[in-house]
């Protein structure tokens, strides 16, 4: 057994020795060494001589983007001006199915709110009284803030209407033969 702790005694000196007499240790291993990465790494190109030519295509290009927008904006109002309805927002007075309610309630708008045109349409089987046509929501809140005072139950909802600018075709009663 005490030969058995000597030889690991000794194997274990042996293994930790340092290697202090091998050449080419530390800094002069690598003092040769060299490595050109230059087909590996992006190729930027040189700005700092292109700064007089980029104040030319800012300009150019901020014309060309008001171009574009303004070619945009044209084909955007001539297919609305095409479409006979636009969505919007009204106020929603009156929603019920009593006829002399809604009715009542159209009066009594006009005579709280004489500046304020109120209107009454029939969706089967309700009746609906409504002020106003905005395009935005914000413009239907100053009438909406009004009526609420006299009216707690109205709301501003969404809708679709129809352009003042289209005319729906006239049909006579020669168009309308043969159509049911």
């Amino acid at each position: 057994m005490k030969k058995l702790w000597v030889i690991g005694f000794s194997c274990l000196i042996l293994g930790c020795k340092t290697s202090g007499g091998v050449s080419g240790s530390g800094a002069s291993v690598y003092s040769n060494y060299q490595e050109d990465l230059s087909g590996v790494l992006p190729d930027f190109p040189d700005y700092r001589n292109s700064n007089s030519t980029a104040d030319l295509e800012i300009i150019s290009s901020s014309q060309a983007v008001d171009g574009q927008l303004s070619d945009l904006q044209k084909r955007t109002f001539e297919k609305n001006k095409s479409e006979a309805y636009f969505s919007g927002f009204t106020v929603l007075v009156y929603s019920g199915i009593d006829r002399n309610e809604a009715f009542k309630t159209r009066d009594d708008l006009a005579l709280y709110f004489p500046d304020i045109n109120p209107e009454m349409q029939y969706q089967q089987p309700r009746y609906l009284v409504k002020v106003g046509q905005y395009a935005y929501k914000f413009e239907a809140q100053r009438v909406f803030s009004k009526v609420k005072s006299q009216f707690p139950t109205a709301r501003i909802i969404q809708d679709r209407f129809q352009r003042k600018e289209y005319s729906s075709p006239v049909t006579t009663d020669q168009n309308a033969q043969g159509q049911n």
